[in-house]
């Protein structure tokens, strides 16, 4: 089908128009059907695809967070996930994914800070235009996001990032700037903050003088979701289009404005215009339409997901050589919160329903059949924000896991969800239903939309849906069968809207007014508990849960949303007890591989860690593990740096990140040794909180009347180190292997007058074992003007070498390398003079030393 934007532009009316300038629903763009206008289909999110549900979707393939793909430093490896997403948007008929986040990680206390790949710009530039190759190659449409300054979660509708010209440019600008040259993004999302007190989804400034002006970007401009706060302002900022829908600051709005002459025509048409060419890159890929969504599944997909774990995981310490485990490690404990369950992502909206996942424990295990060890397990101490799921103790009665949702537009009988309903009330027929197994269940999109449309919701229509019988009413029960004995449970329940939990008939859980809390990204509630006594083993129990979403409704009219509840629950142990078994396990074995950190309930989009300090009795586990068998591998799984008091004690040490599908066979791999680890932090990880650049100024506590001062400067991550030379507990783009490199010959070219310049190296393997090395170059400029960093990286290079092997690297440079940003004239700048060129195998170990000399001045603007 041929699709010509300018003609069609000229069809369309102005009603039309306007209808385009907003989402229909969470996923899609505005029809015009008569104008053969489709809608086009969007999907989150940066590692993976998960199609137009968040509840009861369809499985995707779920790849490391971006922390750990930005740690692979492997450019060519991000662009064969990007051409992999391709295939998984194929086949959920999306043409749109809302992916990559390039936001600089300025504090580890992100809540988001696993979704960028680095807190160096050039990283996350790179690697994020790597990926976005991938995506493009086959038609699918990038999104960057979210422009710009988007760092923290903490009141992030109305939060202003007070950032001084040179570090947005610098820092924080710099990885978007360096994608759209490199990659050309056929969309850029806003971000819902402020920068400099000028909310981004309406600052001309950011999005039309720097982004279409001077970068010459021509893709398209949408919102975050709910992200838009003005009609006319956004519209002649260069918004195209408010997500979700239905509009709220758009539609009538548009024609008001008009009628006004506060907008004219030609602004709403050169909005619909960008749509529409992103639609015509729609047609192109031949994507279906409104497609029935489906998986991907094939041998190399899975080789892909395996490799991308492995390649992701940094070995930090292995002093004793226990790396990689050796043939005559024949009694194996995996002990560990994170080792039985696979701890796939952070959360929020880059959370999907994996198509499988393999745990660290399973990966371990597989491995160890090929040598004949013995793998014993234990959890060790708990490490769980909100309760583990119930999902693998649930059934239904005819012994399926799960069970049933039923819906209602009003409380089928009065106090239908307060703690004095009464349960033996025979409950009227629900008008809808749907099976689930999960319980957790966020009731965004894709659920009961035959039923209530969005184009119903809003403040005075809004369905007030009465949700009972999860996990099917009078008849779900709860089994402990997989339990080995008996014992009491902790139940806990987390809500969005108003309800109760009942246990055999009798109130357990009373939630009719929950205490505020941040589970569903920010809208929910705190998890609300209580013990239920003596459960036997095999025994079935009866559990519901009613609940109503009126009062989420009146408070998040906001959202487009029916709201949610999670349901979670663990046999009490005393955590002494558990300290106790693993301990016992430990001494009884030959190694330990113990696997700690965080999981999504403590990284997720919607709010900011409190601290950097691992949950619960972890620490202590640790401690005693390392003190009962010095033999012990420490995994840390998480998405951005924790403090580790212990880790003088441990001797092994990896960073695991969190892996995707195959993150327990990716582990298994550096473990056993089938993989060498390549991977390099592409974050500095602080031995304290205190210690960061972003430190005080950060979160709740740094806030100034809502502001964020930005106070470092351009003094990010590990430039704000060295400049004020305080050790960290592992600097930036550190990474060991089980083998070693030597760098020698460096060789620097003359700049040319375009400041176009060549460093030259040769690497070479030493050691006996095939790997790969990051080589990394930072430059320093030696007199400069205005203060600069001691070094910033410049170049890196991930370089294959066969045991014995040498290759000469070349890392080809430019004015960039050289530049800065000059406030004063507006312009980025190389000063002539004199520049160091340092050759790394890190920020701190510096191996070659160099020098190059620029002649003369140059200054230039846009890419």
């Amino acid at each position: 089908m041929t699709f010509d934007v300018e003609e069609k532009l000229a069809q369309l009316s102005v009603p039309d128009k306007i209808r385009l300038l907003a989402g229909l629903g969470w996923w899609h763009t505005q029809p015009v059907q008569e104008a053969g206008i489709p809608p086009m289909r969007m999907s989150d999110g940066p590692n993976g695809v998960r199609g137009t549900r968040f509840f009861n979707g369809v499985p995707s393939s779920c790849f490391p967070s971006s922390t750990g793909l930005g740690s692979t430093f492997d450019v060519d490896l991000a662009r064969k996930v990007g051409e992999a997403l391709v295939d998984e948007c194929i086949a959920k008929g999306c043409h749109i994914l809302l992916a990559p986040t390039v936001n600089t990680q300025r504090s580890p206390l992100g809540g988001r800070s696993f979704e960028s790949f680095s807190e160096d710009p050039l990283v996350n530039g790179l690697i994020a235009a790597a990926y976005i190759n991938g995506l493009q190659l086959k038609g699918v449409s990038a999104t960057i996001k979210h422009y710009v300054a988007n760092d923290q979660e903490f009141e992030r509708f109305s939060i202003s990032s007070d950032v001084s010209e040179r570090a947005l440019r610098e820092i924080y600008l710099k990885p978007f700037q360096i994608a759209i040259k490199k990659a050309n993004p056929w969309a850029l999302m806003s971000a819902y903050n402020r920068v400099n007190g000028v909310h981004v989804s309406e600052n001309k400034w950011l999005l039309d003088d720097i982004l279409r002006k001077e970068w010459g970007y021509k893709g398209m401009v949408m919102s975050d979701w709910i992200g838009v706060y003005s009609t006319a302002e956004s519209i002649k900022a260069g918004l195209d289009l408010e997500m979700p829908g239905p509009t709220v600051m758009r539609g009538d709005a548009v024609s008001r404005q008009l009628v006004a002459q506060k907008l004219f025509p030609s602004d709403i048409d050169e909005r619909v215009r960008k749509i529409l060419e992103l639609l015509k890159k729609a047609f192109e890929s031949k994507i279906p339409f409104d497609a029935p969504e489906g998986g991907v599944d094939t041998p190399e997909l899975h080789k892909l997901l395996r490799t991308c774990a492995a390649d992701s995981i940094v070995l930090l310490k292995n002093e004793q050589g226990l790396l990689p485990l050796k043939s005559t490690d024949k009694k194996i404990a995996v002990i560990g919160p994170n080792a039985k369950i696979a701890m796939t992502s952070g959360g929020g909206s880059a959370r999907l329903l994996e198509s499988w996942k393999v745990s660290p424990l399973q990966g371990i295990e597989e491995a160890a059949k090929t040598s004949g060890a013995e793998v014993k397990y234990t959890i060790g101490a708990t490490s769980h924000k909100f309760l583990p799921l119930l999902e693998p103790l649930v059934f239904a009665a005819d012994g399926e896991p799960g069970g049933v949702l039923e819906f209602w537009n009003s409380e089928p009988s009065k106090g239908f969800a307060s703690p004095k309903a009464d349960m033996k009330e025979k409950l009227e027929a629900s008008v809808w239903s749907c099976d689930t197994k999960s319980t957790n269940c966020v009731l965004i999109d894709g659920v009961v939309s035959v039923v209530f449309p969005f184009n119903l919701f809003s403040v005075e229509l809004v369905p007030n849906v009465g949700i009972a019988d999860l996990l099917g009413c009078r008849q779900s029960q709860l089994q402990v069968l997989v339990q080995n004995e008996d014992g009491d449970w902790e139940l806990g329940f987390n809500i969005s809207g108003n309800g109760a939990v009942f246990f055999e008939g009798e109130l357990i859980l009373d939630l009719s007014n929950p205490p505020p809390g941040d589970s569903f990204m920010g809208f929910g509630s705190a998890e609300v508990k209580s013990v239920v006594k003596n459960l036997k083993k095999g025994q079935s129990y009866r559990l519901e849960v009613r609940v109503s979403n009126e009062e989420f409704v009146k408070k998040t009219a906001i959202l487009p949303t029916w709201g949610g509840l999670r349901l979670g629950g663990i046999r009490v142990v005393d955590p002494d007890q558990g300290i106790r078994d693993a301990v016992g396990l430990a001494k009884e074995s030959d190694v330990v591989i113990l696997v700690v950190g965080l999981n999504h309930d403590w990284e997720s989009e919607g709010f900011d860690r409190k601290d950097m300090e691992l949950p619960g009795y972890t620490n202590r586990l640790v401690h005693e593990v390392l003190r009962a068998n010095p033999r012990t591998v420490v995994v840390n799984q998480s998405g951005s740096p924790v403090t580790m008091p212990w880790v003088n004690e441990a001797s092994t040490l990896l960073q695991a990140f969190y892996g995707g599908n195959e993150l327990g066979n990716g582990l298994a791999d550096v473990l056993f040794g089938t993989v060498n680890p390549s991977a390099k932090l592409a974050l500095t990880f602080p031995k304290r909180w205190e210690d960061s650049p972003s430190y005080p100024s950060y979160g709740p506590h740094g806030q100034e009347h809502g502001k964020i001062l930005y106070n470092e400067g351009i003094f990010v991550g590990y430039r704000g180190f060295q400049s004020k030379s305080i050790s960290p507990l592992f600097p930036f783009g550190f990474g060991l292997s089980y083998t070693q490199f030597t760098y020698s010959d460096l060789n620097v070219s003359k700049v040319d007058s375009e400041g176009v310049f060549t460093v030259r190296f040769k690497v070479q393997n030493t050691g006996n074992v095939d790997g790969r090395e990051v080589a990394q170059v930072y430059i320093t400029d030696e007199e400069a003007s205005l203060p600069r960093a001691q070094q910033e990286l410049r170049g890196f290079s991930k370089v294959d070498l066969k045991a014995g092997e040498s290759k000469v690297v070349d890392i080809d440079l430019d004015r960039d390398a050289l530049g800065f940003f000059d406030s004063r004239k507006g312009s980025w700048v190389a000063e002539k003079g004199k520049f160091r060129v340092l050759v790394g195998k890190s920020s701190e170990d510096i191996v070659l030393r160099g020098g190059l000399v620029l002649e003369k001045n140059l200054a230039w603007n846009g890419l």
